[in-house]
């Protein structure tokens, strides 16, 4: 994970005011640290231990009498019922305890989930701190979570109508080049800076628009 100094945010902060020097759009930089627990999945991978154990207790159960002196004819069914109920406890609570890490809980973490998982944030982030915020409905946010190594751009509504989703794959790039280099406040500078070409054609700056977001990135 990431972690910023006061230079670094001070120049992420000088990009955005570069960038909103040439439109009337607003452009908002959010890193947030990571955008779920992804608890959840732990559980279903708990769960899924338990179905593992039921199946194999179906498939070969033998193993649910491992008491059996032999001179029994059937096996106890209560017994193995006990076992398997015991068994199931166990791949639960085992399989529950090595994913409280959170490196191996993220590492077993779908692609796709994380992926929504951050979306959902951002989306979030942005009803709450830019949607709406401006008088023209022209804001812009830049949302990274550091742990997932995933970007979002979300923009308001009247952003939303002149330009296609596509035209933010600068950008875009642009960060995760950075990103992967080491480099992430460097990364947030230039995209920054790549989201303000495309709002300075599409909203070009007039002389009445004011600053009606902040500069400074925001950290969650």
């Amino acid at each position: 994970m990431a972690t910023f100094s006061d230079s670094e945010r001070d120049a992420i902060a000088a990009a955005v005011t570069a960038a909103e020097a040439t439109t009337d759009g607003e452009i908002v930089t959010i890193v947030a640290q990571q955008s779920d627990a992804y608890h959840d999945v732990a559980l279903h991978y708990a769960l899924a231990a338990v179905l593992a154990v039921t199946a194999l207790g179906a498939i070969k159960p033998d193993w649910l009498t491992p008491f059996d002196n032999g001179w029994e004819h059937e096996p106890s069914i209560h017994g193995m019922l006990f076992t398997l109920l015991i068994a199931q406890a166990v791949a639960f609570l085992l399989v529950r305890l090595l994913l409280a890490y959170r490196p191996l809980r993220l590492a077993l973490t779908p692609s796709a989930t994380k992926a929504r998982r951050v979306r959902r944030r951002a989306l979030k982030a942005f009803r709450v701190g830019t949607e709406r915020r401006t008088a023209g409905h022209e804001g812009v946010l830049l949302y990274l979570s550091l742990v997932e190594h995933r970007a979002e751009i979300v923009a308001d509504a009247a952003v939303h109508a002149r330009v296609a989703p596509e035209r933010w794959g600068k950008a875009m790039a642009t960060l995760v080049s950075a990103i992967r280099a080491g480099r992430t406040a460097e990364g947030l500078a230039s995209a920054v800076t790549a989201i303000g070409v495309v709002l300075a054609e599409v909203l070009p700056k007039t002389d009445d628009n004011p600053n009606e977001l902040p500069d400074r990135m925001i950290e969650l």
